[in-house]
């Protein structure tokens, strides 16, 4: 039987398309994107069986140390997120969130979080996150992870940067080499640098997070809208990886 699933804070939805892929049926909650309020949002009891969602991270991402005023705009709605899943009471739930951020808590359930990085999947975007899934019996997440990662290693791509690559620490040292050249491999060093800071194309973009180039190309958004929207989700190799293993959990 099709498991019927609330998506709270979905966005354009690459979340909801992963978990749509592996034969879950997606009801998409509001979003300040469509001019919904999840503050006015109350969900039945009993209607979902599963609930799922990334409320915005800006206010426990790293950027925040660089940026003061990153997160103010929303604040911290996790608590939304805690209120309607306790409100809906599903079998099971999900939230998706940066590293830094609090687990959710909801009484009668046990969560087990996982931390994944989009590399470890074989793919060469480096972007890191934390899922939560919560049960009532406190099932775990079990995530297949590829062999080897790429060697091709391509900087996180944000919703907030416009489009620009952020450099991250690629060696013991924290050192990130500044070079437009192609990219080399160093053996016994690890990772491939790819290119330093710079504008990413936005078909570039919609490759990095598993989408065709063309994606939301008859979209009524402008270009800077694109990027954010397609920057602030969810690669789609990581959430199928996800929804494979909470498929996997529930059985």
């Amino acid at each position: 039987m099709t498991q019927l699933i609330l998506s709270l804070f979905p966005g354009i939805g690459l979340l909801d398309r992963a978990f749509e892929e592996e034969g879950f049926c997606i009801v998409r909650g509001p979003d300040v994107l469509w001019g919904g309020d999840i503050h006015a949002f109350h969900p039945p009891a009993g209607r979902f069986d599963g609930v799922i969602g990334g409320p915005p991270c800006q206010v426990f991402s790293h950027m925040r140390h660089l940026n003061p005023n990153a997160g103010k705009k929303h604040g911290n709605v996790i608590p939304e997120f805690e209120r309607c899943v306790s409100e809906s009471q599903p079998e099971w739930f999900l939230m998706e969130n940066v590293p830094d951020a609090p687990l959710p808590e909801v009484d009668g359930y046990l969560v087990r979080d996982l931390i994944l990085n989009n590399r470890w999947l074989g793919e060469e975007q480096n972007r890191t996150r934390r899922f939560s899934f919560g049960t009532r019996d406190g099932r775990k997440l079990l995530v297949e992870v590829a062999l080897f990662e790429s060697l091709i290693f391509e900087y996180c791509v944000h919703g907030s940067n416009n489009g620009q690559k952020v450099p991250v620490r690629l060696n013991s040292g924290g050192k990130v080499k500044k070079s437009l050249k192609p990219p080399t491999v160093s053996a016994g060093h690890g990772a491939v640098m790819s290119h330093e800071r710079g504008n990413t194309s936005l078909p570039e973009m919609c490759r990095l997070q598993g989408l065709p180039e063309n994606f939301l190309e008859d979209a009524p958004f402008t270009v800077h809208g694109k990027r954010r929207v397609i920057g602030n989700g969810v690669p789609l190799p990581m959430g199928r990886a996800i929804a494979r293993a909470v498929k996997e959990a529930l059985q």
